[in-house]
């Protein structure tokens, strides 16, 4: 499914002269140098090809990218490309110790050369070949062109041809001669399990690049390296067989996904790459979902890419302008500015393995159920905000970043739980189990720190809490707590957890209102042991609020009345029928949770406004 998704947006990209995709035979590799040769074959100059990019808000150099005849897939062994190749193959050259590695590199470059470029009759074939003879790799870095610039040259980066102007690999006759030994090599016939044609079976796909953390010389996403991994005595691709215009296809369309050439960028959730695509020739699709889903991922723009960025229709430039200032959505409207197209869309998750690479997730289904799942993530965070300007959409990283310490070095969330929520938002399937377990944990083991912006109850936390108990039980056929899981308070609520949660706020405020900022206070203290254990600590708990109510009296503050409110609440629980719980399950402790924030949020809410309603914001 993967394979034939991705060989389809191939020939979409195919067709888009815009996109500048590599035809089959093909790579679109970046080129970092020139060499350029006279008709006998003397190296005149080294042209630098790197191009000034912004990135951020600094500009870097990258290498130009170019169109060039198909790399070979690298092996520990020696292989070369054609016309396009690093310092070691083209010059002989290296930053290894060893002479011999760059001189027998430099020879099989020379040997397929001499083979090929004999074929085609042009002055740029001869000039190459003249080149491969004159050439000495011993006094290679004597040469004042390479001088100046052997310390970049060394890096690795691919180094071309130049001749009389223009570049040798896109003379008309060479790639006559090149695409005609890529049709002629031998190859195994057999049926592609990707398009279902009899056609020559690929030995070995081409390398993917741009994955977060991959072998940085690329990795596979089929490949079998070893005969354990074989069946019936098929050696390689012949386990899986995919045609070569297939396996051609599927990785140059990945390849392209992964680049930076991509206007939709791919972005990163814990050790995971993400990409997406619809399968429709307009991008509005998958920059609309980028932008909803989770705009702070996506990686800025370089100034060449909005140059180079195709003009759309007036009216998908309104939608992609309204998500990106995160206002309401109006998710009808939007589907009905994208001209009511539905198609298929694609989202896929790639982690590192080695030299492989693991598929985290893989989601496809029409478009308008994706934005409706993403949209139904949204509304099941919907909580009151501490402060107006929190985000009204809470994003994935925002909930991953409330999973690890802020006091950890490397902080970084669960790799297996981020997949595992990516996966729960786009299938509308409850939120993993870790997530909640992670979440209650920091709220146990985190201590309120204005320094280190910690907090250990927060609108992040209670949100996600609030969306997994709601997702936990919809399916259902009974909610236990579908009563207090709404964006704010519910005075009403009799569910023990809740009002014990509400009842611990009002016991805090009371503390705060009589002693001010202590260096421990009862939340610090007792918070987590209520939360788990409330019959041994709501006892402690009442006492100590009667000496805070007490001092609030005597030094005239003013009041809310804390004897009345906290009677209110016990009423509640009607504690001579139905006790104080010795435990709370953990589904109990986040209801706990949940009714302390919906309380202290009510104690601030303006007055006039109503409980039911969020706190107004000028982002919404």
């Amino acid at each position: 499914m993967i394979l034939q998704a991705l060989t389809r947006y191939y020939d979409i990209l195919a067709r888009d002269p815009d996109s500048d995709i590599a035809p089959l035979g093909y790579s679109a590799v970046g080129v970092s140098f020139a060499l350029n040769l006279s008709a006998q074959g003397e190296l005149l100059d080294v042209f630098p090809l790197f191009e000034k990019v912004q990135q951020g808000k600094k500009e870097v150099e990258r290498p130009r990218r170019m169109i060039v005849p198909e790399q070979v897939k690298k092996t520990s062994g020696i292989s070369s490309n054609f016309l396009c190749e690093n310092s070691a193959y083209i010059l002989g050259i290296t930053d290894k110790g060893d002479t011999d590695f760059g001189i027998k590199r430099f020879e099989a470059f020379r040997l397929l050369h001499k083979d090929l470029l004999a074929k085609a009759d042009c002055d740029a074939s001869r000039a190459v070949i003249a080149y491969l003879d004159r050439h000495d790799p011993l006094s290679a870095r004597e040469h004042l062109a390479i001088g100046k610039n052997l310390e970049t040259i060394l890096k690795g980066g691919n180094l071309v041809f130049m001749f009389r102007g223009g570049y040798v690999h896109d003379d008309p006759a060479i790639r006559q001669i090149w695409e005609a030994y890529k049709a002629g090599k031998d190859a195994v016939a057999g049926q592609c399990l990707v398009t279902g044609e009899v056609a020559p079976i690929a030995r070995l796909h081409p390398s993917l690049k741009g994955i977060r953390n991959a072998n940085p010389m690329g990795a596979s996403l089929v490949g079998f390296n070893a005969r354990a991994y074989e069946s019936y005595y098929r050696e390689q691709g012949q386990n899986s067989p995919v045609s070569e215009k297939a396996a051609f296809g599927y990785t140059t369309a990945l390849n392209f996904l992964l680049s930076s050439v991509n206007t939709n960028k791919k972005f990163i959730i814990g050790d995971t790459t993400v990409v997406y695509w619809a399968e429709s020739e307009r991008k509005e699709f998958a920059s609309a979902f980028a932008s909803i889903f989770d705009p702070e991922y996506v990686e800025e723009e370089t100034a060449v890419e909005q140059q180079s960025r195709k003009k759309v229709e007036e009216g998908l430039k309104k939608v992609a302008e309204k998500v990106k200032r995160v206002q309401v959505l109006d998710l009808p409207r939007l589907l009905a500015d994208l001209h009511n197209e539905n198609p298929r869309f694609y989202v896929l998750g790639l982690a590192p393995n080695a030299a492989r690479v693991s598929v985290r997730f893989f989601i496809n289904d029409p478009f308008q159920q994706i934005v409706e799942r993403i949209m139904g993530h949204y509304r099941d965070l919907e909580i009151v905000k501490e402060f107006d300007n929190q985000p009204t959409y809470i994003t994935i990283r925002h909930i991953l970043d409330e999973t690890v310490s802020k006091k950890a070095r490397d902080a970084e969330a669960s790799p297996l739980m981020a997949g595992a929520l990516f996966r729960a938002i786009l299938t509308n399937t409850p939120y993993p189990a870790a997530l909640y377990y992670a979440i209650i944990n920091r709220i146990r083991a985190d201590m309120d720190d204005s320094g280190k912006r910690i907090q250990k109850v927060n609108y992040v936390r209670t949100a996600v809490i609030k969306a997994f108990l709601l997702r936990k039980y919809r399916h259902q056929p009974i909610n236990p707590f579908q009563e207090v899981l709404v964006m704010s308070l519910n005075e009403h609520a009799t569910i023990p957890a809740y009002v014990l949660g509400r009842l611990f706020a009002v016991l805090e405020r009371a503390q705060q209102d009589a002693i001010g900022d202590v260096n421990a206070s009862i939340k610090d203290r007792y918070f987590t042991s209520a939360c788990a254990t409330p019959a041994s600590t709501f006892p402690i708990l009442l006492r100590l609020s009667q000496h805070h109510i007490s001092k609030v009296r005597q030094e005239g503050k003013r009041t809310f009345n804390y004897d009345r409110r906290i009677q209110d609440i016990l009423n509640l629980l009607e504690v001579e029928k139905n006790p104080i719980p010795a435990r709370l399950t953990l589904d109990e402790q986040g209801v706990f949770i949940l009714g302390y924030y919906h309380q202290r949020k009510d104690f601030f809410t303006a007055k006039g406004q109503k409980a039911d309603e969020p706190v107004s914001s000028d982002n919404e």
